[in-house]
C-alpha cells in the first residue's frame, strides 16, 4: 500500500488514434474513474458523452502515484500548463489552469491549497454573469451599472 495516497491521472479519448488526452487531474482512490459517471454540459462532460455515444469508454492513465498532495498539485499544474486548456488554445477540457508557481513551498507568500483554482473558477462565473447581463441589454450597459447590479 503506498504511503502517499495521491496520484495524477489523464483521461483519454479512444476515438482518436492514438488516444488523445482531454483532462488531467489529481486524486485518491477511484477519483479518476468517477468522471465517467458524470455527463454534464461542461466540455469534459460533452467529450465523455461523445465517447459513450460511440459505444466506447474513457481511457484512464495514472501518470504518477504514491505522491503527497503537494507533489500531486504541482505535477497536475505543470501538466495542465504544458498541455494547455481549450479555452486558451490548448488540448485539455479542464476548467481551470492552475498556476504552478503558486504551488511551491519556496514561495514567501502562503497560498492555501486550491485558492488559485477557486479564484479562476470565480472569474469564469463572473465573466458568464457579465455576458448574460450584456445579452439581456442589447442596447448596452455601463460598467457602473454592471457592477451595481452584480454586487461588485
Amino acid at each position: 500500500m503506498p504511503q502517499n495516497p495521491f496520484y495524477v491521472y489523464a483521461l483519454k479519448d479512444p476515438r482518436e488514434k492514438p488516444a488523445s488526452v482531454f483532462y488531467i487531474g489529481k486524486g485518491t482512490g477511484n477519483r479518476a474513474w468517477e468522471h465517467e459517471a458524470v455527463e454534464d454540459d461542461s466540455e469534459k462532460g460533452l467529450v465523455i458523452k461523445g465517447i459513450h455515444d460511440h459505444g466506447m469508454k474513457v481511457l484512464h492513465t495514472v501518470l504518477a502515484d504514491d505522491l503527497t498532495e503537494a507533489q500531486a498539485l504541482k505535477l497536475e499544474a505543470e501538466l495542465i500548463a504544458a498541455f494547455g486548456i481549450r479555452k486558451r488554445g490548448g488540448l485539455l477540457t479542464n476548467r481551470v489552469q492552475p498556476n504552478p508557481n503558486t504551488i511551491s513551498k519556496k514561495s514567501k507568500v502562503n497560498v492555501p491549497d486550491g485558492s488559485y483554482e477557486r479564484a479562476q473558477m470565480g472569474l469564469e462565473f463572473l465573466k458568464s454573469a457579465i455576458m448574460e447581463l450584456a445579452k439581456a441589454n442589447p442596447g448596452g450597459i455601463r460598467n457602473s451599472d454592471a457592477a451595481k447590479f452584480l454586487g461588485l
